[in-house]
């Protein structure tokens, strides 16, 4: 039976769930800010530094559901202490780690742990609280760790600069060891007496279709569509995601539960948060490649210009969810995405190599003005157009889209910024009149893409023709990128515009 606390025992619950959560969410933009230096140190290919990201988000995204399900079943603060710790090993193995290949399957373990960890959390804290009471610990739970993720980049922009990427992963131990410290001795046990089965069935298609899918998307730029190892891990991620759907419907207890789509709102804020989130996905593992690797920041400056988007949503984010109570929700899932896509827009547009608040501070504002209209109408319009029996399920299905989206966009506009950055550097090394044979020597760097350099020995004039080239390339890549982000945020708007009813939400 859910537990009513109050007073000490109510703030040690609040303090573990915040400290849980706060690694997970911190991670996932602390370690974008790392991948140029880690891409340097190990002479990792952009495909490499994809799956660094992709292997957290592919585990995390698929079992997250799974996860929830375990803690009403096993046993809340049980799955939330074992996740802590899954997760914390696997930051000491990310640490550790002596080469790309042994950092992604580290990075995946964190995953599985993420998954056990962050349903638990939220149980653990709504559970400890009466209703009279949760809403204002959810309130305090979401300012204390949106604050962590504000400092979370600037943190981590700072680790990697001043001592090593490595302090990146092992700080989260500390961290880690003071959660599973105060969920032992504080934090109360608490089931769900009403939970159903496992869906095991739905959990591995979910797992293999989507790795499937994203491991042929990763390699088809080096190895070609022609290329076994391309397409036919696409064809059979393609194949297991439409056999997904058959066992979901026949399973006793489906991981998403396939009737909440037939809810046209429903259906839409999932569609809206497919293509919103996608765009920031690509958006900040691209950012901080560009940052460093073409316009010269330092891996700190680079974490630190990410504050004004987060320090906007959380300003903005509590305005968006009244005006949304008072007028609907139409207006801000229509408005916001367009101001996200003018934040895009700016990306593209605005003059390389300028100052910070020239050519980068204005697009982080509008884009952060843009989230923070659109986040907390959007999560309401999840919960409102469903009943309180279906509030758990969509909840996680949409927290699992979010996912999804960001694991879809790295590998599919990084096929695209790929091109980009190849054709224009090609174009600007036969500008250059780059001879023959450094060119030929240039090749096999060419799925490093920023992190290209000029091969030993290269005449100096030749040199600073390369590492221009190099640069400009990604630039407009970059560019290119911002663009498409964009168009896929404009396709947001018109979700909601057209998906969203008028009415205020209930």
């Amino acid at each position: 039976m859910p537990h009513s606390r109050t007073g000490s025992t109510g703030r040690w619950v609040l303090a573990a769930s915040v400290l849980g959560s706060s690694l997970t969410f911190i991670d996932g933009s602390v370690v974008n800010v790392a991948l140029p230096v880690l891409q340097r140190e190990f002479h990792a290919s952009v495909s490499s530094a994809q799956w660094i990201v992709e292997a957290y988000q592919l585990f995390l995204s698929s079992l997250v559901l799974l996860g929830g399900s375990l803690a009403d079943l096993y046993g809340r603060r049980r799955i939330f202490v074992t996740g802590t710790v899954v997760f914390a090993a696997a930051s000491l193995a990310c640490g550790l780690a002596p080469g790309v290949a042994s950092l992604i399957a580290a990075r995946a373990l964190q995953g599985i742990g993420g998954a056990l960890l962050v349903p638990a959390s939220l149980a653990v804290l709504g559970a400890a609280f009466s209703e009279r009471t949760r809403g204002r610990a959810v309130g305090a739970w979401s300012a204390l760790t949106s604050a962590a993720m504000a400092i979370g980049p600037a943190l981590g922009g700072w680790l990697v600069q001043a001592i090593t990427w490595r302090a990146v992963f092992l700080i989260n131990l500390p961290i880690a060891a003071a959660v599973v410290w105060i969920a032992l001795r504080k934090v109360p046990e608490s089931h769900n007496p009403g939970a159903g089965g496992l869906d095991l069935p739905g959990a591995v298609l979910a797992t293999f279709g989507f790795g499937a899918l994203i491991f042929g998307l990763i390699e088809a730029p080096d190895a070609g569509w022609a290329a076994a190892r391309a397409w036919a891990p696409v064809a059979a991620g393609v194949v297991a995601l439409a056999l997904f759907v058959p066992v979901e419907r026949r399973v006793k207890h489906p991981m998403v539960p396939l009737g909440l789509f037939r809810n046209r709102t429903f259906f839409a804020a999932n569609l809206l948060t497919l293509f919103l989130y996608a765009t920031l996905a690509a958006t900040f593992f691209f950012l901080p490649f560009w940052l460093i690797q073409s316009q010269g920041y330092t891996p700190a400056a680079a974490g630190a210009s990410i504050l004004p988007v987060v320090v906007t949503v959380a300003l903005i984010s509590r305005f968006s969810g009244k005006l949304a109570d008072r007028v609907g929700a139409w207006i801000p899932l229509t408005a916001g995405p367009l101001l996200a896509a003018a934040g895009f827009l700016l990306f593209a547009i605005l003059p390389a190599g300028g100052s910070y608040a020239v050519s980068v501070l204005p697009a982080m504002v509008v884009l952060g003005l843009g989230l923070g209209t659109t986040v907390a109408p959007l999560t309401a319009t999840v919960l409102n157009c469903v009943d309180r029996s279906n509030q758990g399920a969509a909840s996680g299905i949409n927290n699992a889209v979010a996912r999804v989206a960001g694991l879809l966009a790295i590998a599919v506009l990084g096929i695209f910024v790929t091109g980009v950055f190849n054709r224009n550097l090609d174009r600007r090394l036969d500008a250059s009149h780059v001879s023959a044979e450094t060119r030929r020597r240039l090749e096999p760097q060419r799925n490093q893409l920023g992190a290209m350099k000029p091969p030993d020995g290269t005449p100096p004039e030749e040199a600073r023709a390369v590492e221009g080239a190099v640069a400009d390339s990604l630039d407009r890549a970059f560019r290119a990128q911002s663009f498409g982000c964009a168009a896929l945020a404009v396709l947001s708007a018109a979700t909601g515009a057209f998906g969203i009813g008028r009415k205020r939400s209930r």
